[in-house]
């Protein structure tokens, strides 16, 4: 018995959808993960434990991560491996001295990693904002590629910032405030951060980019 084209193509768009939303969701698990484990760290004394969790993070994004981030993850410059490995000793040491005082300092450690991996952008460009600006869009304009720089500029900003505030909390903080902070208020700043650029971007430079290309 043998099967259509057209009986086929049913089962390849169901199987598609399926890897679609199977990858949806690891996206969404490694992103959630990390967060999770500092959160976590508020109600379990295991940072043995969470160190394990961690070294496994920064590998899995790099290795399975889906979607334009996986792929850019994978993608590691020298500077993104010195960054990955660096990450890796901390959260081994995490492993092997099974210290609270060092798994409170790793925040602070991503947000430097951060800092290094972008500000490096920025020296030798294309920036990091410009980077995943062109999987959607190859073709810049120099205004678009300007704002990119920009845009970089204050996410490294925000990075320097973040990490030494990360780092006080590790040093002067009781676990829960730390916990709280570097789990959650942290990426609500994140978030508040990505939706103000947004904002900016189509209420500010979008409209100044069709008045410039219409004069």
């Amino acid at each position: 018995m043998t099967h259509s084209p057209t009986a086929r193509a049913p089962d390849a768009h169901a199987n598609a959808n399926a890897r679609g939303r199977t990858g949806f969701a690891l996206n969404v698990a490694l992103k959630l993960a990390y967060p999770a484990v500092i959160l976590g760290a508020w109600f379990w004394n295991a940072p043995r434990y969470a160190g394990c969790v961690l070294f496994a993070l920064i590998w899995l994004q790099r290795c399975i991560g889906t979607g334009v981030v996986g792929m850019s993850l994978r993608r590691l410059t020298r500077v993104d491996w010195t960054v990955a490995f660096m990450l890796s000793v901390a959260s081994a040491a995490i492993v092997w001295t099974d210290s609270e005082r060092l798994l409170h300092i790793y925040p602070s450690l991503v947000n430097l990693g951060l800092l290094i991996a972008f500000g490096a952008t920025l020296v030798r460009g294309p920036s990091m904002i410009e980077k995943f600006a062109r999987i959607g869009t190859p073709d810049l304009s120099d205004a678009a590629v300007r704002h990119t720089r920009r845009v970089t500029q204050i996410w490294c900003a925000f990075f320097a910032a973040n990490g030494l505030f990360s780092l006080y909390t590790a040093l002067y903080w009781r676990r829960e405030a730390w916990s709280l902070y570097n789990g959650a208020i942290s990426y609500g700043l994140i978030g508040a951060l990505l939706v103000g650029e947004i904002v900016w971007r189509y209420l500010v430079i979008l409209p100044r980019a069709r008045r410039v290309e219409t004069a």
